[in-house]
């Protein structure tokens, strides 16, 4: 058996597809039976590394932060925001030329 190299700059998948053809049946099928282990390596890598990017459901993702605020308090917080609303000091500030249209 002869294991020659081929030195070449850029192998394509087409001319190594097109050599793998010209195979006898036999030989063909002991260049799959050396690709498959490589094969299956390379698919258990990608399925492990896409595992890993899968991402967290996001209920409960905040658990440790304490209880949700409830509906009332988030009404009177949004009341208070409402109500306050152009009273700051920021929009009455000379740096918004247009405040002074909301007063």
């Amino acid at each position: 058996m002869s294991n020659q190299v081929i030195i070449a700059d850029e192998v394509t998948f087409e001319q190594v597809f097109s050599l793998a053809q010209q195979l006898r049946l036999k030989d063909q099928v002991r260049l799959i039976a050396r690709l498959a282990p490589k094969v299956e390596w390379m698919i258990e890598e990608v399925e492990s590394a896409t595992q890993v990017l899968t991402r967290k459901p996001l209920r409960g993702l905040l658990a440790d932060r304490g209880p949700a605020p409830s509906v009332e308090e988030i009404d009177e917080v949004q009341h208070e925001m409402w109500a306050t609303l152009g009273k700051s000091s920021y929009v009455n500030s000379s740096r918004c030329g247009y405040a002074n249209n909301f007063v």
